[in-house]
């Protein structure tokens, strides 16, 4: 880092890596919600790549809350991939009052904001480059109307790039579940995401391994269609829980196609939930 010359300063630290006397205290990037909304406890889900079930582990997530009674609300992150509205059944567009836009709300009450709910057509491509992704992040946090919210559930977009670093830095986490399946190559990239929450000071609640394995509909025994999972083993290493092993059933993936995801009876997403409740 630099030296400057406090003559030469303009006294505006941000984005200065100047190492002089005058610099000012780290600024909290933390966004505020608009004075309408209420939001308690913001919980991300993350994966460190794409594919894994991160949308699939949300939207579960989202939905045994809502359940519990909690008033819930999901915020679909995942800007050039959007998947949320499709998976709860919504049809409806956003719309606003001129101040702020409204979410949709589910067949229970869950309260939603996706991409496709801004576009025409649910098949037309968002072709944002990464500061306008960002900026409509921030947007659905701070320029939606979320009504006396408990937990919102963030559908976090895969990776650790510059659209994920935004919701690190913006949104105040009160924790993150990282989201893996069992192939080798996973563990590695679960890793860089854990790194990155660590680096980041966000808690980290624990893994969730999806996809874990498929259940023989006669013996019961547990078949390992990716391979030896490595989950535990990376759990120990960085000292945190494995939350749930979700396996493969029938039905599970006809649930998200349908948008009947809050039908859906997956006894593994309790453990989960009881510890997001516990935590924030």
């Amino acid at each position: 880092m630099s030296e400057i010359n406090s003559s030469n300063c303009n006294h505006n630290c941000e984005g200065c890596s100047a190492n002089c006397g005058d610099r000012t205290a780290p600024q909290d990037m933390k966004i505020a919600l608009h004075p309408r909304s209420s939001v308690k406890h913001v919980i991300g889900i993350v994966s460190g790549k794409g594919g894994v079930g991160k949308s699939f582990v949300s939207s579960l997530l989202a939905s045994e809350l809502q359940r519990r009674g909690k008033r819930t609300a999901v915020l679909d992150g995942d800007i050039t991939g959007p998947s949320m509205a499709k998976v709860f059944g919504i049809k409806e567009k956003m719309y606003g009052d001129g101040e702020l836009a409204y979410p949709a709300k589910t067949s229970t009450g869950i309260q939603v904001v996706s991409s496709n709910m801004m576009l025409d057509t649910d098949d037309q491509p968002v072709i944002w480059r990464g500061p306008i992704v960002a900026g409509v992040i921030r947007q659905f946090y701070q320029e939606v109307f979320w009504d006396d919210v408990d937990y919102m559930v963030v559908d976090m977009p895969p990776g650790t790039s510059d659209v994920p670093l935004t919701v690190f830095q913006s949104l105040p986490l009160d924790g993150i579940i990282v989201v893996a399946s069992p192939q080798e190559l996973v563990g590695m990239v679960v890793e860089k995401a854990i790194n990155m929450a660590n680096m980041m000071n966000i808690p980290l609640l624990g893994l969730v391994e999806n996809m874990s394995y498929v259940e023989c509909g006669e013996c019961g025994a547990h078949i390992e269609i990716f391979g030896t999972s490595h989950i535990d083993e990376i759990a120990a290493k960085y000292n945190i829980p494995v939350l749930a092993k979700i396996p493969m059933r029938e039905g599970y993936a006809q649930a998200g196609d349908n948008g009947t995801i809050e039908e859906l009876e997956v006894p593994e997403i309790k453990a989960v939930a009881n510890v997001v409740t516990k935590a924030a």
